[in-house]
């Protein structure tokens, strides 16, 4: 196994530290599961660089990677729904989004066919990894608030976070839609549910 394919395995060993973190209480519980976040943004990049640049790129990384940047994203935002902080039906149109689209590229994949990121794509992503930042950053800082003050911070924290989770609901969709619209070829190849290809 090369060390971008480590790298990525950790980052989804990190996903369920974070999300036990959250359940630590003060702010070195919030603190911890920020720090946990921002080392398991650095091994997404890692990896990707270090299987570039040592030409270590490898069926099981390729597979991995988006698997696991998945079990990340997906998995804190449903701790965030169990906290109160987000809706439900946000996380179930990203999930939707990030499954369907995974099913067509897997389909593609195995026909030879390779269907690369977009720019749509990319935008997505920044915009949930910002949300999940700007949520762990929130509530670390409310720890760390005067509780004369904390009401207020309490409102305002949870209209950025609502916000915030708009644009990355509208980006999702948008991407979505651009996504299928641009692959429309490869998925009128794709057989009838119910009939094997």
């Amino acid at each position: 196994m090369t060390l971008p394919t480590k790298l990525t395995l950790l980052r989804i060993v990190l996903t369920f530290a974070i999300m036990g973190a959250l359940l630590l209480p003060g702010a070195a519980g919030r603190g911890l599961a920020l720090a946990l976040f921002l080392v398991a943004g650095l091994t997404d990049w890692l990896d990707g660089y270090l299987a570039r640049r040592f030409q270590q790129i490898s069926p099981l990384g390729i597979l991995l990677d988006p698997l696991a940047d998945k079990i990340l994203v997906i998995g804190l935002l449903l701790a965030f729904v169990q906290m109160g902080l987000i809706r439900p039906w946000m996380v179930l149109v990203i999930a939707m989004r990030e499954f369907l689209i995974t099913g067509v590229r897997m389909y593609a994949a195995g026909r030879q066919l390779i269907i690369p990121a977009a720019r749509e794509g990319k935008h997505k992503t920044v915009s949930q990894l910002f949300t999940l930042t700007l949520v762990l950053g929130l509530l670390f800082v409310r720890e760390l608030i005067d509780p004369a003050r904390l009401i207020r911070f309490e409102a305002a924290m949870r209209t950025a976070i609502t916000w915030s989770m708009w644009v990355t609901v509208a980006l999702t969709l948008f991407s979505g839609a651009t996504f299928f619209w641009r692959n429309r070829a490869v998925l009128a190849q794709m057989p009838p549910a119910g009939r094997r290809p």
